[in-house]
């Protein structure tokens, strides 16, 4: 595949980012760039039929949202190791061996045996994991035809980043807010760091905002770039949200700074929670978290008395093993204050009217009861589950219309640790059938040694993917992917929002690249359900969402860069709140039924262990990548080389390591190198491991340990037994795990 542009040139500061190219024969086309998660818009120039540079949008309120990963798109989706054909392993699993085969060969083999395996185990034993961000959407066809053929037991890294966060939102109040950063008073961040390369919109926002007047308050244990512009920075320890929420609550409930009328009109279980909350005094939450306790009791009053404040989702908040009341917690604090559903605060948007959602496509009613009930996980942590989710049907279906809201695709999920154990052959039921669709799932989730069990244990594994990814390297068939340059889109944020903001199509894809539409349809046909799938096209689907606008999707993406639909605020005092009681639910109804303390709480770490002396957290991205892609980029890989730990220089000097050190990083469950980066930013016994490290130019195979994903990935070290699972959702603990450096030579 010949290269795309010249990008010898490339610019990551983005000087250069907003000129056109002057040339004959260039047209434009308004994208949403989907390289990472936060879809900026962005304006590809298309010449000879080919996507040749991607520059900032045109809009004045956009023009801004650009990154490198995005500038450099083009070059990336045009590497000659980009996969182009349908493989199939013709070796042992793992060996690295294929030959190249046609898609009808492919999807007849795999409609004979999927459904082999469907008649032996039931169709409980085919799971399917995504990404929302590397394959973009699957337009909810993926769950569509799972329901239709009985399996519950689909999974995503949502589940540990975003989705897990909504589902646990809509207990609190039935939907997943927005903040309102254009209006607000205060913004607080929970170790989340927008940077320049890094979710550029809300980094954007987050400076405009701050220019408006609007207070900064940054909890992070490292000095982070948000912290250093932050008008309060608490550098708590990590894993401790859950914990400083409480003791911000205690003050704003001791100092009467909550929202009485609010408290009083629309919510249940105030006294329950206070009873709670005064559990933790200040100073056992200054112990705990380590941080200053005055300087707690400061930023509780900022954020409950600026006025309409938000406290944006975050990564960080997600995975830990008290996610679940830390997210409630934080939840929790919007709604005491006041700040649910005002100007300034955090909206609750809804679906937009004017076209269907992923989540009515998804047909989540036509999955049994019966199947329903073997959805892997849902026995011993059911939060995201459909038996976790089950009491806010109704009261979703009455405030918002529909009874299953996917918000982020985070709901009605499997618990992937329960399914890679059933993969293994550890669970209630065999699962013998793997999908993977833009997800590389050896990097994604806790435990590798665990998933990887589980992959080898398979009958059938299928990828559908751009790269030949770890995890790819260790299927059946490896199938093609297009790119966000080759497909049109309708972003609504994944279920979040009621804006919609289309992106058009920029090229064809390349060789037999095909997108998760057609392969959803495709698949639906090989399993002789071909009538789950029923448009043609997916431009056919989108105007056939898109019939009550009155509009195709190409004259919508035409005409708007944004369709909005605006229901105003506060409409709980018409419609209640989509909960059991029709009120914020700060004692848990839902979570009561499950069996679940109803109230927040903080749970401590477990014993210390003095093997492992240092303390790390991990998951983080580096600015050249996201999640485990884009290590095959030169531009990229000249900016960040090589995996980097980050420790202090006590730290360090303790560990007896220097910089540019390589090191081995152990934990109980594995052990992985990387190189030694001392910042004066750590704090002294916390190490930072980046995320979903692997080697493209590396061999593939297991001989040659997945191209370096057993060597380098932060996985390898991340348990998820109950030690380090939270309660409700099972989602691992991945901000503050025991471990200890070990110097290559004494090894």
């Amino acid at each position: 595949m010949p290269a795309i542009i010249d990008l010898t040139d490339f610019d990551p500061d983005l000087k250069t980012v907003n000129r056109p190219l002057r040339e004959p024969g260039v047209s434009t086309r308004r994208m949403l760039c989907a390289t990472c998660d936060i879809a900026c818009s962005v304006v590809g120039e298309v010449k000879d039929e080919r996507v040749v540079r991607i520059r900032a949008s045109d809009n004045p309120a956009f023009r801004e949202n650009i990154c490198m990963k995005g500038v450099i798109a083009p070059r990336g989706f045009a590497h000659p190791n980009r996969l182009m054909f349908p493989l199939k392993r013709v070796g042992a699993r793992g060996s690295g061996q294929w030959e190249r085969v046609t898609w009808d060969e492919v999807m007849a083999d795999i409609g004979a045996r999927l459904g082999e395996i469907i008649a032996k185990h039931g169709p409980e034993a085919w799971g399917v994991s995504t990404s929302q961000w590397n394959t973009c959407t699957d337009h909810g066809l993926g769950r569509r035809l799972m329901n239709h053929v009985g399996s519950p037991n689909w999974i995503s890294g949502v589940a540990l980043c975003a989705g897990n966060t909504a589902a646990i939102n809509r207990m609190t109040y039935g939907w997943f807010p927005n903040p309102d950063y254009a209006n607000t008073n205060c913004i607080v961040l929970f170790g989340h760091t927008p940077k320049r390369h890094s979710w550029v919109p809300i980094y954007n926002q987050i400076k405009r905002a701050q220019a408006k007047g609007a207070k900064l308050i940054v909890l992070d244990p490292r000095r982070s770039e948000q912290a250093e512009v932050a008008d309060i920075w608490l550098p708590l320890r990590a894993g401790t949200d859950a914990a400083m929420c409480l003791g911000w609550l205690k003050v704003i409930f001791d100092e009467g700074l909550y929202d009485k009328a609010f408290v009083e009109a629309w919510t249940i279980g105030f006294e329950e929670l206070k009873a709670r909350v005064d559990e933790y005094p200040v100073e056992r939450v200054a112990n705990i978290t380590g941080c200053d306790p005055e300087m707690i009791r400061q930023a509780a009053r900022v954020y409950a008395t600026a006025g309409a404040s938000i406290i944006p989702w975050t990564p960080i908040t997600d995975m830990q093993r008290n996610s679940t009341s830390a997210i409630r917690l934080q939840s929790i604090l919007r709604a005491v204050c006041g700040f649910v559903d005002i100007k300034g605060g955090e909206t609750l948007q809804g679906f937009n009217p004017m076209i269907v959602s992923e989540s009515e496509i998804e047909m989540h009613e036509v999955l049994s009861e019966e199947q329903k009930a073997k959805q892997l996980g849902s026995d011993t942590h059911p939060a995201f589950t459909y038996r976790g989710q089950k009491a806010l049907l109704e009261p979703s279906e009455r405030v918002w219309g529909h009874r299953y809201p996917n918000q982020i695709t985070g709901c009605f999920m499997a618990t992937p640790s329960a399914l890679f154990r059933a993969m293994a052959g550890e669970g209630p039921y065999p699962v013998k059938a793997f999908f993977a669709l833009g997800n590389n799932t050896i990097l994604s989730f806790a435990n590798t040694p665990l998933i990887l069990k589980a992959i080898l244990n398979q009958d059938l594994v299928v990828i559908h993917e751009q790269f030949m990814t770890p995890t790819a390297q260790l299927a059946d068939y490896v199938l093609p992917s297009d790119s966000w340059l080759e497909r049109p889109w309708m972003m609504d944020s994944y279920g979040w929002s009621s804006v919609y903001r289309p992106s058009q199509k920029g090229m064809e894809p390349p060789g037999e690249c095909k997108s998760t539409f057609e392969f959803w349809k495709l698949t639906a046909k090989a399993l002789g359900r071909g009538d789950v799938v029923p448009w043609p096209t997916l431009e056919a689907m989108y105007d056939w969402r898109l019939e009550k606008a009155g509009l195709g999707f190409e004259e919508f993406a035409e005409t708007y860069e944004v369709f909005a639909h605006r229901a105003g605020f506060k409409k709980y005092e018409t419609v209640g709140f989509a909960t059991p009681s029709g009120k914020v639910e700060l004692k848990s109804s839902v979570l009561e039924d499950l069996g679940f303390d109803p109230l927040p709480y903080f749970r401590d770490d477990p014993e210390p262990d003095p093997a492992y002396p240092l303390m790390m957290f991990t998951g983080v991205r580096e600015d050249e990548y996201f999640q485990t892609g884009g290590r095959h980029i030169p531009e990229m890989r000249a900016r960040t080389p090589e995996p980097v730990l980050f420790v202090s220089p006590a730290t360090a000097a303790a560990a007896g390591i220097t910089e540019g050190e390589w090191v081995f990083v152990e934990s109980p469950t594995g052990r992985i190198e990387i190189e030694t980066g001392i910042r004066e930013s750590m704090p002294d016994g916390l190490v930072r491991i980046p995320h979903g490290w692997w080697k493209p130019e590396l061999a593939s195979g297991l001989g040659a340990q997945l191209s370096g994903a057993l060597r380098f990935g932060d996985s390898m070290l991340c348990p998820d037994d109950d030690d380090y699972l939270d309660r409700e959702q099972g989602i691992p603990h991945l901000k503050g795990l025991p471990c200890r450096i070990i110097k290559m030579d004494a090894a």
